[in-house]
């Protein structure tokens, strides 16, 4: 049976045409799911996205909405699966970093892991902040202003960021765990200005 915990909530997926390391796309995915939550695959076109495990070809999967139709605003969350090509593709697509930079600058929560953060990086995201990822972007986040960290997941005023595939059963829990909170705080926010 599954939680509750996000119930009505739309969790939009990021992720370029092709590229995105499939486990990192469908275990929070299911995990989203499980929860009681509305997981929607956004994509810079429609049709449908090639996953891949690490080099290998995987599964492909329908786009729900492509970047010119989707409103941030209708999304209570965000994931960033990684894969090596992902999101470099999504670095180089401006409204793919517009729809990241809105999501943030509304206070949503935001699941990241892997080589995810490169689209963070692009978008100015990760100045004064400590995360994680895959460790050859430590350099770039760094660079950008943001303090990297060799852990298993790292949260920072709701963004969740974790390292690889093997990180995904913490770094799942963590973002439903933020997700949820996210919802509360929008809830007590609207309490208080009526």
């Amino acid at each position: 049976m599954a939680s509750a915990q996000l119930q009505g909530q739309r969790i939009a997926f990021l992720v370029a045409q092709e590229g995105v390391e499939e486990v990192e796309l469908t275990e929070p995915w299911q995990a989203v799911q499980n929860a009681g939550g509305t997981p929607k695959l956004v994509a810079p076109e429609a049709g449908e996205i090639q996953a891949f495990n690490h080099l290998d070809k995987g599964s492909t999967y329908s786009v729900d909405e492509t970047l010119d139709a989707a409103d941030p605003g209708s999304y209570d969350a965000l994931v960033l699966p990684g894969g090596v090509a992902n999101p470099d593709q999504l670095r180089t697509d401006k409204r793919a970093v517009d729809f990241v930079r809105r999501i943030f600058s509304a206070g949503k929560p935001v699941g990241v892991i892997c080589h995810g953060p490169w689209t963070l990086v692009e978008a100015g995201l990760v100045r004064d902040r400590t995360l994680t990822s895959w460790p050859s972007l430590q350099t770039d986040i760094r660079n950008a202003g943001g303090k990297w960290v060799d852990k298993q997941v790292v949260v920072d005023q709701g963004l969740v960021s974790s390292r690889k595939p093997d990180d995904l059963p913490v770094f799942c829990a963590k973002i439903l765990e933020e997700f949820a909170e996210g919802r509360e705080e929008v809830a007590r926010a609207d309490a208080t200005e009526t």
